[in-house]
C-alpha cells in the first residue's frame, strides 16, 4: 500500500530536514491524535523513546503512550483486535502471523544488527564452566529466549544448519530477559539469548558470548518493526503516514545520538548508567530493508514455521 508520507508532512506543516534527524515545528492549531503502542524494554525501542521525549511525535500531531510487555509477539492480539494502535515485534513473528492469516503489516522499521560478530546488540551467552565454546555445542542442551518461534530460536537455528548443526536437537524455553542471567547461574538452562543492555548485565556476571544470532546468520538483519492491522491501515491512513514518517525522524535522530539513546534507555529500563556506557546500541534505519525481509521469510519457511511463502510487499508499508 502506498502512502504520500511527504504530503501529510506538508499538511502538518512539517518538513524533515536532510537525513530526517531532525523535524520542523509543526504550525497547525490541531489537537494531536492520541495513539498507543506497545514496546519491549529493550534497546531496540529507544528511538520510539526518545521521539515522544524529544517531541518529534507532537511535531507529527500525535500523543504517544507506550505500553510495555516481555515479548512483541503478545502485543500482535492486543493490535488485531485495537486494544493498541501499533505494536513493536521482532520480524518472525510477524512474518508467522502474517502467513497464519493475522492482518497486520510493518508500517515503520525497527532495530537493524551492526553486522559486527564481536560488537553487536545480540549475543548467545553461557557459563564458561559449560565448555559450551560454539553454536554447534548447543546440540542437547536448553537455551531460553523471550519468546518461542521468533526471531532469536529461528536466527540460532539457521545458524545450527550454517554450521552443520542439528536445531531439532536444541531445546528451546521462554524466560524474560531480565531474569536469564539469573536463571542462567542457578543452571536452569544451558545457555541464554538476550540483548542489550541485558548482554552487558551477562558480560558482568561472568558470562561469555560464543554467538552473535543476528549478526552472523544474517548480513544486514531486519530485526524488528512497528505494525498495524490492515483495517487501522485503511480506515486511517493519515494516521500511518504521521506514524510513519515519525518513526522515520526518531530513527534518523537516534542514529545520530547515541549519547541520547542511551539516557532514553535508562529512562524506561533499571539498567545502570555503567552498564549503559558499554552497551552496544543496534542500527536504527529508516528504510525496510527488503533483502533481509525475504530472507527472514526464506528462513521461516524452511525451518516450517509457516507452510508457505509470504511476499515481502504484502508484509510491508511502502516507505519511500
Amino acid at each position: 500500500m502506498q502512502l504520500s508520507i511527504v504530503a501529510i508532512a506538508t499538511m502538518f506543516g512539517l518538513t524533515a530536514c536532510s537525513g530526517g534527524a531532525e523535524v520542523e515545528e509543526a504550525t497547525t492549531d490541531n489537537e494531536l491524535t492520541p495513539v498507543e503502542v506497545g514496546v519491549i524494554p529493550i534497546s531496540d525501542v529507544a528511538p520510539i523513546y526518545l521521539g515522544q521525549q524529544e517531541g518529534i511525535f507532537e511535531d507529527y500531531g500525535l500523543d504517544v503512550t507506550l505500553t510495555q510487555e516481555r515479548g512483541g509477539d503478545t502485543f500482535i492480539p492486543a493490535v488485531e483486535s485495537r486494544e493498541l494502535d501499533f505494536g513493536y515485534s521482532n520480524v518472525t513473528s510477524l512474518v508467522i502471523a502474517h502467513a497464519e492469516g493475522t492482518p497486520v503489516e510493518i508500517v515503520a522499521t525497527g532495530a537493524q544488527t551492526t553486522g559486527s560478530s564481536d560488537n553487536d546488540f545480540s549475543a548467545v551467552m553461557v557459563d564458561p564452566a559449560s565448555k559450551i565454546e560454539a553454536i554447534t555445542d548447543l546440540e542437547g542442551k536448553t537455551v531460553a529466549v523471550n519468546t518461542l518461534n521468533n526471531i532469536f530460536d529461528s536466527m540460532i537455528s539457521e545458524g545450527l544448519e550454517q554450521t552443520g548443526g542439528d536445531p531439532n536437537q536444541v531445546e528451546f524455553v521462554e524466560l524474560a530477559f531480565p531474569d536469564m542471567v539469573d536463571q542462567l547461574e542457578a543452571g536452569n538452562v544451558d545457555a541464554i539469548a538476550t540483548v542489550e543492555p541485558f548482554a552487558v548485565v551477562g558480560d558482568q556476571a561472568g558470562l561469555e558470548r560464543i554467538y552473535g544470532p543476528f549478526s552472523q546468520s544474517v548480513a544486514d538483519l531486519s530485526v524488528g518493526g512497528y505494525f498495524a492491522t490492515e483495517q487501522t491501515i485503511a480506515d486511517n491512513p493519515e494516521l500511518i503516514s504521521q506514524f510513519s514518517a515519525a518513526m522515520q525522524a526518531s530513527q534518523a535522530f537516534s542514529e545520530n545520538h547515541p549519547g541520547l539513546v542511551r539516557d532514553a534507555i535508562a529512562s524506561y529500563t533499571t539498567t545502570d548508567t555503567d552498564i549503559l556506557e558499554k552497551t552496544t546500541l543496534p542500527h536504527f534505519p529508516q528504510q525496510h530493508n527488503r533483502a533481509s525481509l525475504q530472507q527472514i521469510i526464506d528462513i521461516s519457511q524452511r525451518l516450517g514455521l509457516i507452510d508457505h511463502p509470504v511476499d515481502v510487499e504484502d508484509l510491508i508499508i511502502d516507505d519511500a
